[in-house]
C-alpha cells in the first residue's frame, strides 16, 4: 500500500513530537512520501515558526533586528536537530534567508522557509531524500496554482524515489519566486503529492483524532465522525469546519483518493475517513454541523415577482456591481432574500438599497442584521423521513426562533438561520436531538 502522510505544525513542534513521528512512519513501510508543515507550538504562550518568519521579514530594513529575529528562529531549529542528536547544519540556510529577507525578497518567500528547514531536517532524520516543493509545485503568471502542470512535474519527479520529503505550503513560480498557498496550505501539498504518485491513501496527521460532529467550543466531547464524504467536507468547510484546508479535496477527488485524519498524539485512534463515496450507513442521521456568524438579509417583496423575468439576476447584479458575494438566497412567490455577510455588506448598504430599487422596484425593503447560519450536513439526511420537523422541533424546545430554512435539492444539507446571539445554543440543541437521543 503506498501512502503519503501529512504532519502538521503541533505534530513537528518539537524533538520529542519528531520522535513520534518517525515512530509513526517506521511503522509502516507504506509510509513513503512525507509533507511535513512549519514548527508550531510548543505551549499556549509559544509562537509558530510561521509568524516568527513574518515578524521578522517586516522588521528586515534594521539589520539588528533582523539579526536578533534570524537568531530566534535557528535557535528553534537547532532545538530540535540537537534534541534528535542529528549531524545537520542549517548555517548557510539561514544566512541564505538572511540576505534574501534584507533584500526585501516577498513575504510569500519568508513564510514558506519554515516548511523548507524543517524538510531538511525531516529528511535527514528519516534518510528520505529532499525535494524542494518549489521544483515541483507551479502558480501561473497570475500566482494561480497550475494542477496539471504540477501533477506532471511531482510526477516525474517522485517517479524513481521510493521515499522523500516534500515540504507543504509553497511551490514557485515560472519565474523561480516562491509563491505561497493560503494559511494551512500544507493539506494540499499533501493532495497533490498523493495524486501525482497515485497513492491509496492520504493520512493527513494532526492534534485531533479525526473530524467532530461540531465545534467542541460549543458542544463538550462531540462523537468524532468515522466515515465523511468529500461532499458533505465541502460542506462543513465551507461553513467554518477547519481540521483539513478545503481546497485539499480538489486533487484528491480527480483520483479518488481517501483521506484518513489522524492524531500524532494518539495513532491508535482510527480518526475519521474521507471517501467519494461510500455504502456505509453513517452513525447517526447527520454526519455534522457547522456554522458562522455575522450575516446580514436583506429582504425583497413584491407582488408576482414570480413571473417576472429577470427578476433574481437584476437584484443579483446590484451586488455584483458593488462587489458583494452572496451566501444564500432563498425565495417564495412574493419575496426575495440575499444573505451576505454583514461585515462586507455594512459599508455599501444605501447603495446597495438604492440600487435594488432602481432594478426591480421592490413593493417593500428592509434589512435584517446579526444573523447567524448553521449547516446541518449528511448523506443519511437523504433516507430518513422528517430530518427537518425534528431540527424545528429541537429549536423550539430550545426557545430559538428560526429566521430561515434553505434546504439544497440534493438533500445533503440544510441551511437554518437564527440571531446570532441564539447561536450556540441553536449549535447544542441540534446536537442534541440527533447525537444525543440518537432517534
Amino acid at each position: 500500500m503506498k501512502k503519503v502522510v501529512k504532519f502538521g505544525g503541533s505534530s513537528l513542534a518539537s524533538a520529542q513530537q519528531f520522535r513520534k513521528v518517525g515512530e509513526i512512519i517506521h511503522s509502516d513501510n507504506g509510509r513513503r512520501y512525507v509533507v511535513p508543515s512549519a514548527p508550531g507550538k510548543r505551549s499556549d504562550k509559544d509562537t509558530k515558526v510561521t509568524d516568527m518568519l513574518y515578524q521578522c521579514y517586516q522588521t528586515a530594513a534594521d539589520p539588528k533586528a533582523l539579526d536578533e529575529g534570524i537568531a530566534a528562529i535557528a535557535a528553534r531549529f537547532q532545538e530540535i536537530i540537537d534534541g534528535l542528536s542529528l549531524q545537520l547544519s542549517l548555517e548557510e540556510d539561514f544566512e541564505t534567508i538572511r540576505e534574501a529577507f534584507a533584500a526585501q525578497c516577498g513575504s510569500d518567500y519568508a513564510a514558506s522557509r519554515g516548511e523548507y528547514l524543517n524538510g531538511k531536517i525531516m529528511a535527514a532524520y528519516l534518510d528520505y531524500e529532499f525535494v524542494d516543493a518549489a521544483e515541483v509545485i507551479r502558480f501561473d503568471e497570475d500566482g494561480e496554482f497550475d494542477s496539471e502542470k504540477t501533477n506532471d512535474l511531482m510526477h516525474r519527479r517522485l517517479e524513481g524515489l521510493e521515499t522523500a520529503v516534500i515540504p507543504g505550503f509553497y511551490g514557485a513560480m515560472e519565474d523561480g519566486s516562491i509563491k505561497t498557498f493560503s494559511r494551512g496550505g500544507s493539506d494540499i501539498t499533501g493532495s497533490i503529492v498523493a495524486r501525482a504518485v497515485h497513492a491509496d491513501l492520504y493520512e493527513n496527521w494532526t492534534d485531533v483524532s479525526g473530524f467532530l460532529v461540531t465545534d467542541p467550543h460549543i458542544v463538550e466531547n462531540p462523537e468524532t465522525i468515522d466515515t465523511i464524504t468529500y461532499r458533505e467536507l465541502r460542506e462543513l468547510s465551507y461553513m467554518g469546519a477547519t481540521v483539513l484546508h478545503a481546497d485539499a479535496i480538489f486533487p484528491l477527488r480527480k483520483e479518488g483518493i481517501p483521506i484518513n485524519i489522524k492524531n500524532t498524539n494518539r495513532p491508535q485512534d482510527p480518526g475519521t475517513l474521507i471517501v467519494e463515496s461510500t455504502c456505509r450507513q453513517p452513525k447517526y442521521t447527520i454526519t455534522g454541523i457547522a456554522g458562522k456568524k455575522g450575516f446580514c438579509a436583506i429582504n425583497i417583496e413584491k407582488d408576482l415577482m414570480n413571473s417576472e423575468i429577470g427578476f433574481g439576476r437584476k437584484v443579483l447584479q446590484v451586488f455584483e456591481e458593488n462587489g458583494i458575494s452572496f451566501e444564500h438566497v432563498p425565495s417564495g412567490i412574493d419575496t426575495f432574500t440575499v444573505l451576505v455577510h454583514q461585515s462586507e455588506f455594512v459599508e455599501k448598504e444605501q447603495n446597495v438599497i438604492s440600487g435594488i430599487h432602481r432594478a426591480v422596484s421592490p413593493d417593500t425593503l428592509d434589512l435584517e442584521s446579526d444573523l447567524a447560519l448553521i449547516a446541518v450536513v449528511g448523506r443519511g439526511m437523504r433516507a430518513t423521513r422528517g430530518t427537518a420537523a425534528r431540527i424545528f422541533a429541537a429549536l423550539s424546545h430550545a426557545n430559538i426562533n428560526v429566521k430561515m430554512i434553505d434546504q439544497g435539492s440534493s438533500e445533503l444539507n440544510v441551511i437554518i438561520g437564527v440571531k446570532d446571539e441564539d447561536f450556540e445554543r441553536a449549535v447544542q440543541a441540534i446536537y442534541d436531538i440527533f447525537v444525543l437521543t440518537h432517534l
